[in-house]
């Protein structure tokens, strides 16, 4: 029979990652080594204490229940994590629990967007900020992020009539791709721009602990104002490694909180216990593996920037989030074609730029999930591929 789809269904691709994937499994047949620096997955291993949390958690049967609604206990230790951690309080109906958010920024769009409703979102920016209201057949507009400002957006550069229609805007600092940190000023401009327009704002913060140089790095809700006009996604999985646990709060607005726990309830009928315990340690406990693992990171991210710089490809050093962004050698103007050799020359593997926006063009991004002493015979496969050359 003749099966038909939805028109969205139509129009979701594999994309880029399926053909670096077959190419990577093809060198691999071949007997070649691949070093797979496309991918965000954290190699690191979660603290032993939340490891143990949840195995004494999934060995009591009463845990195997619908959890329905966050522990008591789980939004405590959120609020006393952001206390600590930000100088931020939170009450409890300004907290709900995420299964992971990928998760939430889809679905946040069911909260907020209607048909035609216009979403800001990043150019270059991370996938699913768009898809979730367009899943909800709202309208994109891209706000473009440039070099030469940072990667910040000017806020001063969005049209009247776009500003005036806008709904939600998405925000994201330390940002993936781009591998930048914004500044205290970015963030009072885009709370008093939000305000005037009267946009709601959601910041991703994934990677707020991993930041490099001497930077440190807050909450959007630390700065006067952001309740009012938005909430923060933080997510366990970089911080902690808890990255399969799906583990993500939305915090902010009482109401947008409000709201978009009464759309989950709808389909969602809460995270498994265990999940939830390991949790709550996560939160509760040491901050020193979280402090260790961002010097762990700080070490590859120099050895890759450092090492490609000496063989005459300049990299900047990433500012934050566990990747690198970086710029084409010269010679080459497309993303996907050098990707695609440098892997066959080399055995390298990273992302194409233009896989993050049409301003990603020009560039690569390189995941730091292999230990300094791969990343540096990485960068030695490069240099003798002649890819540079």
């Amino acid at each position: 029979m003749d099966l038909v789809f939805s028109d969205k269904a139509e129009h979701m691709e594999e994309g880029i990652f399926a053909a670096l994937n077959e190419k990577k499994n093809e060198l691999l047949r071949q007997g070649r080594k691949v070093w797979n620096l496309s991918v965000g997955t954290p190699d690191f291993a979660p603290p032993q204490h939340i490891i143990d949390a949840v195995c004494e958690a999934a060995k009591k049967p009463e845990n195997y229940k619908y959890s329905l609604v966050e522990l008591p206990e789980l939004i405590e230790a959120l609020q006393g994590f952001y206390e600590r951690r930000f100088g931020v309080t939170l009450e409890k109906n300004e907290i709900m629990e995420l299964y992971g958010s990928q998760e939430g920024m889809t679905h946040l769009a069911w909260t907020l967007c209607n048909p035609g409703d216009l979403v800001l979102v990043p150019n270059p920016g991370y996938p699913i900020f768009g898809i979730g209201p367009q899943l909800c057949d709202a309208e994109l507009w891209e706000y473009p992020l440039y070099e030469e400002n940072g990667f910040l957006p000017r806020f001063s550069d969005i049209p009247e009539d776009v500003a005036q229609r806008a709904k939600l805007m998405v925000v994201s600092y330390p940002a993936n791709p781009i591998c930048r940190v914004a500044p205290d000023s970015f963030y009072r401009e885009l709370i008093a721009f939000a305000k005037k327009y009267h946009i709601i704002v959601l910041h991703d913060s994934a990677y707020s602990d991993i930041v490099y140089g001497g930077r440190t790095c807050g909450s959007f809700l630390s700065y006067e104002g952001a309740k009012e006009v938005g909430i923060e996604f933080y997510s366990l999985s970089k911080t902690f490694n808890y990255t399969g646990a799906r583990v993500s709060f939305a915090v902010g607005n009482a109401e947008i909180i409000r709201r978009f726990r009464a759309i989950r309830t709808q389909y969602d009928y809460g995270t498994f216990l265990p999940v939830q315990y390991g949790a709550i340690a996560a939160l509760n406990g040491p901050f020193d593996s979280v402090l260790r693992q961002r010097e762990l990171y700080e070490e590859r991210n120099q050895a890759l920037c450092g090492g490609l710089r000496s063989i005459g490809w300049e990299v900047p050093d990433s500012e934050g989030t566990m990747f690198v962004w970086a710029p084409l050698p010269k010679g080459y103007t497309n993303s996907v074609e050098f990707c695609l050799t440098l892997m066959e020359k080399s055995g390298v593997i990273c992302t194409p730029g233009s896989s993050f926006g049409s301003l990603g063009e020009g560039y690569v991004r390189f995941a730091l999930v292999l230990p300094p002493e791969q990343l540096r015979e990485a960068v030695e496969c490069i240099r003798v591929s002649g890819v540079l050359d």
